[in-house]
């Protein structure tokens, strides 16, 4: 019996070495596997970082983009301003001599209408001369100059048009 309790002890022995081998080799396996997600899990968020990146240089661009376009617009529509109050400037030039070649030269008549068309021809030429800015440079630089008589004008404006789209 004492052989067969040897032998035992050596089978018992050789299933306990190979369950150590076998849990040695689980363990091994498994760090390569926690090592390989790691890996996996840090180049996951480098690329997320990434396309994140991407994604906000690309927004940037958008927005820059669309404010030039925007900026773009506003010009365009400002220098069609210009131009329709310089077109105005010459309608009004024009009507002034439309005045002056119908209407009498002499008396009340022709005083009168030698001073309407002296007021359309100078406001034309004004407006071709100033176009909008410099006649809202003007206008500044009235109201800068008649600051009370520019508040009166104001609220007097404001009264009337807050009757007018009351009624």
């Amino acid at each position: 019996m004492s052989n067969t309790t040897t032998r035992m002890q050596n089978d018992a022995d050789k299933v306990r070495q190979a369950g150590s081998q076998a849990g040695a080799a689980v363990q091994d396996a498994a760090h390569a596997a926690g090592q390989k997600a790691q890996d996996l899990a840090h180049s996951a968020t480098e690329k997320v970082k990434d396309a994140a990146q991407q994604a906000g240089q690309k927004a940037q661009e958008l927005a820059h983009n669309a404010g030039d376009k925007v900026k773009d617009a506003a010009h365009q529509a400002g220098q069609k301003a210009e131009d329709a109050t310089a077109s105005l400037g010459g309608t009004l030039r024009s009507a002034a001599e439309k005045v002056r070649s119908g209407s009498p030269h002499e008396g009340m008549f022709g005083r009168a209408s030698d001073a309407v068309a002296g007021a359309l021809d100078h406001s034309g030429q004004y407006l071709q001369d100033k176009n909008l800015t410099g006649m809202a440079d003007d206008l500044t630089e009235l109201i800068r100059r008649n600051p009370i008589p520019a508040v009166v004008l104001g609220v007097g404006l404001g009264f009337l048009i807050g009757r007018t789209l009351r009624s």
